[in-house]
Parts: C-alpha cells; structure tokens; sequence
C-alpha cells in the first residue's frame, strides 16, 4: 500500500465506486512497472 501512496497520497474522486477504480489504475500501473523491471533470462546452450 505503500508504493501505492506514493503515485499520489491522496485520492482525488470523492464517489467510492470512482475511488476503487482510481486504486486498480494505481496498481495496474505499480504492476507494469514492476514487469519492466524484472530481467528475462535466456538460457545460452
């Protein structure tokens, strides 16, 4: 949860529905993100 805050500490939509949404966009984002960063490895032989 923390990584999420930091992508913004606070939530800007006021409804709950648009607030749960908001969060699933933060994550997709951290996860795609944390995708790019992890090498692929290929095995040679």
């Amino acid at each position: 949860m923390n990584c999420v805050k930091l992508l913004g500490q606070r939530l800007m939509a006021r409804d709950f529905d648009r607030q749960v949404a908001e969060v699933q966009i933060r994550v997709a984002a951290l996860n795609r993100f944390t995708a790019l960063g992890i090498p692929t490895t290929v095995a040679i032989g």
